[in-house]
Formats: structure tokens, sequence, C-alpha cells
């Protein structure tokens, strides 16, 4: 685990809290507001960061960060613009981890190494690629550790033992549950997709050390704590971000109303 993701887990733990990761795509809805949407998440708490590169054939996004990544895509924002905006970002904050959720098209064209190793120079501390098998893994995880760079996986209810056990053999920085099947956006939850959820987390907790953090359907302080509730150890929620951002423009104030109400259910009562 690099040592932003380390301490800050270490951090949140000591003070008995969970971790809030907002998400947003790299260069929308340009990049200067970008730059602003994103200092604005450091400078609400948030614990960590998650950041999107825009691809034209993504295929966890739902239809709001795909509406996005496609505004992303128009106006000629490309991986090194995304690079470049988070060698800024990290100015912002030397201690915040960031992670980036990018395709193996993108690292491919790159060259598997000089890709870990920009990210490495940028300020990166972990990279989840949304598109490659735990299988396949192999390819990433040695230039990963070569250059400090946590290697992060998605987990979901779905996720065979075999598998689940490839995945945590690698896996660092955090585990990626997904807390719902599907694409990324709001739905209504279960108190039987929460009882698997429940059971998936204790079963990784039993047998890593790896923080689980929950996306997928994280839209609201609710969703948050119950995810909490069932023992996730942080949660990530991306649409909801980007639907207020568009729908909140130009002073984003609601925003930074939104970090706060899901910064205040990272504590959990009695703490």
């Amino acid at each position: 685990m690099s040592n932003r993701y380390q301490s800050r887990f270490a951090q949140l733990k000591a003070e008995k809290k969970r971790a809030f990761m907002p998400f947003t795509l790299l260069g929308w809805p340009n990049r200067d507001t970008s730059f602003k949407l994103i200092k604005q998440m450091i400078d609400s708490g948030a614990s960590a960061l998650e950041l999107g590169v825009a691809f034209s054939d993504p295929i966890a996004d739902g239809p709001v960060i795909q509406n996005a990544a496609c505004e992303v895509l128009e106006s000629g924002f490309k991986l090194d613009n995304a690079f470049e905006l988070i060698k800024d970002i990290r100015a912002l904050d030397a201690n915040i981890p960031i992670g980036v959720l990018v395709y193996f098209n993108m690292v491919i064209a790159r060259g598997i190494d000089n890709f870990f190793q920009r990210a490495k120079q940028v300020g990166i501390d972990g990279i989840l690629i949304a598109d490659l098998p735990a299988e396949s893994a192999d390819e990433i995880i040695p230039y990963a550790k070569q250059h400090g760079i946590d290697p992060i996986f998605l987990v979901s209810p779905l996720t065979s033992p075999d598998r689940l056990d490839t995945i945590l053999k690698n896996a660092s920085g955090f585990i990626y549950l997904l807390s719902r099947l599907g694409v990324t956006g709001t739905q209504e939850r279960t108190h039987e997709r929460d009882a698997v959820l429940k059971n998936l987390i204790e079963n990784i907790h039993n047998k890593t050390d790896v923080p689980v953090c929950a996306g997928f359907g994280i839209s609201t302080p609710a969703d948050a704590k119950t995810m909490f509730e069932i023992g996730a150890d942080g949660v990530i929620s991306g649409s909801k971000v980007i639907q207020l951002v568009g729908a909140s423009a130009p002073n984003f104030q609601p925003v930074a109303d939104y970090y706060k109400e899901m910064l205040s259910v990272t504590t959990p009562v009695g703490a």
C-alpha cells in the first residue's frame, strides 16, 4: 500500500472514522472548472480522491458519467492533459491519496512502464483499470510495484472465492466493492443485497488488511451509513457529484453542502 493510502486509512481508524471519496472526471466540464471542483473536494475534507479519465467505450459508467465523458472527449482533453491536471491537484495537497480510474487501452497506448512512471511523477497513488481482469493483472503488477502505485481492483457479490483470492493477492491501496451490479448511478437498496455485501466485506476483512470502499449506487448519506454499518471502510460517490455540479453552476455551493452531508456520517454513532 502506498504511504498516502496507508497513512490516511490509519489516521481515519485512529479517529474512528470512515473514508469518503468523491469522484469526478478529469477535465469536466472544462479544465479550469475541473480543477476548481477537485480543489473544492479537498477543501471540503474528502478523505481521498477518485478521478476518472474519459474513455470512448466505458464498460462500467452509467449515463451521467458517460455523458460527461463525451463532453470531455469532444473538448479534446486527452490523457496527457489529465496527467498535467493531476500534477496541479497534487500541488494543492501533498498528503491526500489520489486514485485514478482508467481503461487498459490507455495504458497499452502509452506503454505500461511509461504509464505507471508518469502516474508516479504527477503524484497518483492508485490505478484502477476497469476492464483489466484480475487474472490478467500480472501484465501490470511488476510496473505498479516498481513505481510505487497501488493496483486497485473491483470486487462484487458475483466474485467467486477463487477469483477473490486472486484479487486479494495483488490488491493494495483499497478494494473497490461494487455495492450493486450494473453501472454507476443511483438505485434503491434492498436488505437482501446488503446482507450479501455484509458477508462479502467480512470475508475480505478476514483475509486482508486492505480497506474496502463501496461504490456504485452510493448517492446519499443514508446509502453511505448503510455501507458503514455493514462494515465498509469507505464509500465512493460519483454520479451524484456530477449531477449536482451540472445543476449548481456557477457557485457549486450545493456540491459543498453534499460533501458536508456525506462526511457527517463517516463517524459512527457512539464512536
